[in-house]
């Protein structure tokens, strides 16, 4: 293990244990004040389709904030977690069509949509345990989002060429490409750093019981 993988995993048990100590009321609170302030960042109050996940124990609640976005007629993808640990994704049809699943997780009980439909969404909801100042954020280790964002590195970059294209032939300037990547925390896992290795991706902005904070374009 590389002296940065051992510092996340450091990192990681604080704030694990940091979230376990929350009361069920605590986490309930939260998740209501983020679904609010999410639902209204623009990245997802103007999204046609928006990849997210349903939060298990004491995760930042993303449920209240499904229900409101499919209650919009938002198209939302949620992951299904295969055998290699990569992610499928199926659309969310209310809280009746979610199933058990493996890892104590809840995944969408309808047809399978393969790897690469995440490349549709607009905006995509990151599970995370902390975020720092650069953007750079933590997850849990096990790489399913590592894939995830390599996809959708993948889609911003092939759209960004053809976008260019289109505006040199137009004289016109490119607009900027790919899904916003959006993370939501408890206040306290806004940290100083973020041990970071190559292959980490930034987020575009983190939002928090006390409000948003964005980073980069």
């Amino acid at each position: 293990m590389t002296t940065t993988a051992a510092a996340k995993s450091v990192l990681r048990r604080e704030l694990l244990a940091a979230r376990r100590l929350l009361s069920e009321e605590d986490a309930r609170e939260a998740a209501a004040v983020l679904a609010r302030r999410a639902g209204e960042l623009p990245e997802l109050a103007g999204a046609r389709t928006v990849a997210a996940y349903v939060s298990v124990g004491r995760e930042p609640g993303t449920r209240v904030l499904l229900e409101e976005l499919h209650a919009r007629g938002v198209r939302v993808l949620l992951p299904v977690l295969l055998p290699d640990n990569d992610l499928d994704w199926a659309a969310y049809e209310g809280v009746d069509g979610l199933v058990r699943a493996g890892r104590g997780l809840w995944e969408p009980g309808g047809p399978r949509l393969g790897v690469e439909a995440v490349r549709e969404a607009e905006a995509v909801l990151l599970p995370g345990l902390a975020v720092d100042g650069r953007g750079m954020r933590l997850g849990r280790g096990g790489g399913s989002y590592d894939r995830v964002l390599e996809r959708l590195e993948r889609e911003a970059a092939e759209g960004a060429r053809a976008h260019a294209r289109v505006a040199a032939a137009e004289g016109a300037r490119a607009p900027e490409r790919g899904a916003r990547l959006v993370v939501l925390l408890y206040e306290n896992e806004v940290v100083a750093k973020v041990p970071a290795e190559p292959h980490d991706h930034p987020v575009h902005a983190v939002v928090t019981p006390g409000g948003v904070r964005r980073f980069g374009p």
